[in-house]
């Protein structure tokens, strides 16, 4: 009889090793925690947001990139923050559209090892060691949400922020699709979804698909208008958070 082998990859036996001693599992929970306090203190005053999610990918003379400046600016003018994962591509030209132009920007950024660093035209940032949270944050201050185009996190983001509007989890805020062109074959899967039972039709209206700044503003300044009224509160900043 001969026996059968199999040959582990080298990274394998992390997967198959089970539960992490208690400690260890002790040590991940306060970590995170500690991200979120971390977190929770940067971003408690940067005021009403609207985060912009997108690739890292293009650059300066992509016109996605020159959409995203626009954008960014068309937010300052609209009187809120503008949010992004704080890296390079998309998330630079939102951010620096808000610099540049008088509006309040911010960034949450994730420790990755390529692609992703810090980009200069963020008044406030952080950096986070896991998507989870950094997720948690680009949605938790935020009023509305823009996706313009990118690649597999951009897609994560988007479905991740969709799944929780249409279960309701939040608000029914505004989601914008900016880029007819990229995403008309992703909403020709969604109808194809819809067709299959999977969504419901009323789902498709959960998004707003565009090329036009100025009507994704409109989407967004009619909602918060019709929902929202801005008051002034005094804050403590019990947790030594940064004005």
């Amino acid at each position: 009889m001969v026996k059968s082998t199999r040959i582990i990859p080298a990274k394998e036996h992390v997967y198959l090793e089970g539960p992490k001693p208690r400690i260890y599992e002790l040590g991940f929970a306060f970590e995170v925690l500690w991200q979120f306090i971390k977190g929770f203190r940067t971003l408690h005053f940067v005021g009403p947001c609207i985060t912009v999610f997108g690739s890292a990918r293009f650059k300066e003379d992509h016109p996605y990139y020159k959409a995203a400046v626009q954008m960014g600016k068309a937010i300052a003018d609209l009187g809120f923050t503008t949010m992004t994962g704080g890296g390079p591509g998309i998330m630079e030209a939102a951010n620096r559209g808000a610099y540049e132009n008088g509006g309040t920007s911010v960034g949450v950024n994730i420790k990755l090892p390529f692609e992703q660093h810090i980009n200069p035209y963020v008044h406030k940032s952080i950096t986070i060691n896991y998507f989870f949270i950094r997720k948690v944050l680009l949605v938790k201050y935020s009023y509305a949400f823009i996706i313009m185009p990118g690649g597999f996190g951009t897609m994560d983001e988007y479905f991740e922020t969709l799944t929780l509007v249409q279960t309701k989890t939040i608000n029914d805020f505004p989601i914008v699709l900016f880029g007819k062109e990229y995403f008309q074959p992703l909403m020709d899967y969604c109808a194809y979804m819809v067709e299959q039972g999977t969504i419901s039709p009323e789902d498709m209206n959960l998004v707003l698909v565009t090329d036009d700044i100025n009507e994704a503003v409109q989407h967004i300044q009619q909602y918060v208008q019709k929902n929202f009224t801005v008051t002034e509160r005094r804050s403590i900043s019990w947790l030594f958070e940064k004005r």
